[in-house]
């Protein structure tokens, strides 16, 4: 394809090698820039003394070594001349995300701000040659028949852009390229592969997005009541924090549900997050565990705890129930340190096995106030234990059945904390209602505890009875 002569902006073309993937926790080790300025190329790089290990698959991977780098300067003293070299350039490298988010970070520990316009080639390559199945570096390299001077180290990588960028404008020509930087510099926060169609045709209103890696493998799952910018916020997010970037650059897919209202958006993303498993969700993981501790009292009159296990255990049902924890360990831990704090004593607690009449070991170390001895009533011990407990008393169902939260244009249907399902209409309403089908979720129980004595406190409604269920849907309209 002939070429004409546009005037494209100045262009650098950066690569950096790293200790590790961790922009706060790691560190540069060497940065190559290749300026492509009217036609013209120079080049500059430099080995950087990262100040701190450099791990052996990195060394076997780029062949920077300590030694290598232990006399050349950090990127302290060099800050000012590699800024220098970028300014008024736009900053184009391969998954710009990792490149530019470690120089910003870099330039942010020594209070220099760093906000060029960033050019991901991994885009450009998708944009002009949408049929490659994949645009790493090395696959870009085979099929435009790169030359290869010096794989993973940053001056010859940071060429390989060069050449890349050479083959785009003889392929698609400098016209339709320049409409490309354009358009990709305009929406530099996407990650690579992730169209700016994608994002717009998210609905901006409650519900859960689900974001997929290679292969479609969950990535991760959230929710918000405006479901677009809150994906949007995550990957602006990406070149500060450490887990967005991870997500950025892995992200290929992008999936959501619309809800009616913002709990009904919560209790779906608990939901979805079981069932789905992603890999970056951790805190409404799935539990097969659950448990609680429950006070009764014994022959003595002295009050003790049962662990409650997943098999038998039943919050909407059960009285005197305490804590809800994940597994026996964390049910264990709460009730130790418990004692401890109160000075109760563990014996009676069955967390330690004493002989009748003896002391228990916390006594002798003066962590015990006594009781297993008599020295203190069984009366106050009980006062001190429920006292102790009581903030983490499990609420009994206060209701005689299932009752419907309003959220949005449609009702959720609660019964025993158990979450039965959302009702559109009459029927609906009526089959939630009256079916049995419960299954206890700590992190439902969460969010439907809070919703009913706060915010959805006026938006409830009781359903007793077939009749009523009708009645409070009538209401509702």
């Amino acid at each position: 394809m002939k070429l004409i002569d546009i005037e494209f902006p100045i262009l650098a073309f950066v690569d950096i090698e790293t200790t590790g993937g961790n922009f706060d926790r790691d560190r540069i080790t060497e940065i190559g820039i290749k300026t492509l300025a009217n036609g013209q190329e120079s080049a500059w790089e430099c080995l950087i003394n990262p100040e701190t290990f450099i791990p052996q698959n990195i060394q076997r991977l780029t062949g920077i070594t300590p030694d290598m780098v232990a006399d050349h300067p950090s990127f302290d003293e060099l800050a000012l001349q590699i800024k220098k070299e970028l300014e008024g350039k736009i900053f184009v490298a391969h998954n710009a995300r990792f490149d530019y988010g470690f120089i910003k970070a870099s330039f942010k520990r020594l209070g220099l701000d760093f906000r060029p316009k960033v050019l991901c080639t991994v885009k450009l390559s998708r944009l002009l040659f949408p049929q490659q199945a994949r645009h790493n570096l090395d696959t870009i390299v085979a099929v435009h028949d790169l030359t290869v001077s010096a794989r993973h180290r940053a001056l010859g990588d940071a060429d390989l852009l060069v050449q890349f960028w050479r083959v785009c404008e003889k392929t698609v020509g400098q016209t339709r390229l320049l409409e490309a930087v354009r358009q990709l510099v305009s929406h530099v926060s996407l990650p690579p592969n992730i169209s700016q169609s994608v994002i717009d045709a998210i609905p901006d209103s409650p519900g859960c997005y689900m974001l997929y890696g290679e292969h479609h493998a969950p990535l991760y799952i959230g929710k918000s009541i405006s479901m677009r910018s809150r994906v949007m916020s995550h990957f602006q997010s990406a070149l500060t924090v450490r887990k967005e970037m991870k997500l950025s650059e892995q992200v290929h897919h992008i999936e959501w549900i619309e809800t009616s209202g913002e709990l009904s958006a919560l209790i779906l993303e608990a939901k979805l997050i079981k069932e789905r498993m992603p890999s970056m969700n951790i805190k409404l993981r799935r539990s097969k565990d659950l448990c609680a501790w429950q006070l009764s009292q014994g022959t003595s009159g002295c009050d003790k705890p049962t662990l409650i296990t997943h098999k038998h255990l039943q919050p909407g049902f059960q009285a005197n129930l305490y804590g809800l924890f994940y597994n026996k360990r964390e049910a264990l831990g709460y009730l130790k340190a418990v004692a401890k704090k109160y000075q109760l004593c563990e014996a009676l607690l069955g967390l330690e096995k004493v002989d009748e009449g003896k002391p228990c070991f916390g006594y002798q170390v003066k962590q015990c106030h006594g009781a297993c001895i008599g020295k203190v009533s069984l009366a106050v011990h009980n006062l001190k234990l429920q006292t102790a407990l009581q903030p983490f008393k499990v609420q009994a169902w206060p209701f005689a059945g299932a009752v419907a939260i309003q959220d949005g244009h449609s009702m959720l249907v609660i019964n025993k904390w158990c979450y039965m399902g959302t009702a559109n209409d009459h029927v609906e309403l009526d089959v939630l209602a009256q079916s049995e089908d419960l299954n206890f979720d700590l992190d439902i129980y969460k969010i439907v505890k809070k919703a009913i004595t706060g915010s959805h406190k006026t938006h409830l409604v009781k359903l007793p009875s077939t009749q009523e269920t009708t009645a409070s849907c009538d209401a509702m309209e």
